[in-house]
């Protein structure tokens, strides 16, 4: 009897460890309570509730800087572990501010240094920063917020350096973390943020994050607009190599997709901006999907799901610096 109770708690162990380990989840903020422009918006009601959800459902709101470490270190990730961060500066951050405290939640705030240096009434100051840093973590959403896909690869060199040139000036150090402005990027782009040795760069990709996430490509979902937070958490990281698209097509017409995943899915959903999801079959763990979609828009999202709400998505941004 006392062998079998062994086993039986033995078994318990296992299986309740392996429900903590998981994915965890990057939510980005922007506004909150500014009601002028509620596409970007999340009033502090809302706010609240979302916070209080988190806390009720026992998620730990952990650093960024936590999950970089077990990203890099290979340590497994917990699936209830939930990172908070916030783009673009504006003031309506003090507005949220209390909130945070009251929670003790820590936070990423990803400034476009241009704004608050030019003294933009709807930007934190830098005096704004200096009080907020010693509650969360300030990095960099570039310096002058530009659509990076348009801008050659010495011209976004010359923004960054200009961004950390205010940032040791006015805080003291020089960012460790970058968010791409507007969640735009391709290949060129990341080589070029790359290079500046960040230890992560944030997109805003909707998924979750995985053990195998690559550090400088970490998905993030927008809680902004009717964001639903209990949907939100239960995407999970899907592996997936991307073999087509790779990049944003010249005569702009998506003709196929074709994306590696894990070998016992046999179905898969795609999805492509402007044309919905449509289902297609998984052959020898390659999902190859034969479109032919005119693409409309200059940023499309190109998603991959499975069951059990696995998914991976990837942005096409059509530069002016073509497909290097």
């Amino acid at each position: 009897m006392l062998l079998k109770h062994l086993l039986r708690s033995s078994l318990f162990l296992l299986l309740w460890g392996i429900s903590l380990l998981g994915d965890a989840h990057i939510l980005v903020y922007h506004r909150f309570g500014d009601s002028r422009y509620p596409t970007t918006n999340t009033s502090l009601q809302e706010l609240r509730k979302e916070f209080t959800y988190l806390k009720e459902h026992h998620y730990q709101v952990v650093p960024l800087s936590t999950l970089i470490q077990a990203l890099k270190r290979h340590q497994p990730i917990p699936n209830r572990w939930v990172i908070l961060s916030v783009d673009d500066g504006f003031k309506s951050f003090l507005k949220a501010l209390p909130l945070f405290k009251e929670f003790h939640y820590p936070f990423t705030l990803f400034i476009a240094t241009k704004p608050t240096q030019n003294g933009y009434p709807d930007f934190l100051s830098w005096k704004d920063l200096q009080a907020i840093a010693p509650f969360g973590q300030i990095a960099l959403h570039s310096h002058a917020h530009p659509h990076l896909g348009d801008l050659s690869d010495e011209q976004i060199r010359a923004d960054t350096k200009r961004a950390f040139l205010l940032f040791q000036k006015h805080l003291g150090y020089t960012p460790k973390v970058y968010a791409y402005p507007y969640g735009e990027y391709d290949q060129r782009v990341k080589r070029v943020i790359e290079s500046f040795g960040f230890e992560a760069i944030a997109n805003q990709n909707i998924g979750a994050i995985g053990p195998t996430s690559d550090p400088h490509d970490l998905d993030r979902i927008a809680m902004v607009g009717r964001a639903n937070l209990s949907q939100a958490l239960r995407y999970r990281h899907l592996d997936a190599l991307w073999m087509a698209p790779n990049h944003y097509p010249k005569d702009g017409i998506l003709y196929q997709v074709k994306v590696r995943i894990p070998p016992r899915y046999h179905l898969a959903w795609l999805y492509v901006t402007g044309y919905g999801w449509k289902r297609f079959p998984v052959r020898n763990g390659v999902v190859q999907a034969k479109l032919n979609y005119p693409l409309h828009k200059h940023r499309v999202r190109v998603i991959i799901k499975v069951k059990h709400s696995k998914i991976n998505a990837k942005i096409l941004v059509r530069s002016r610096y073509g497909t290097q």
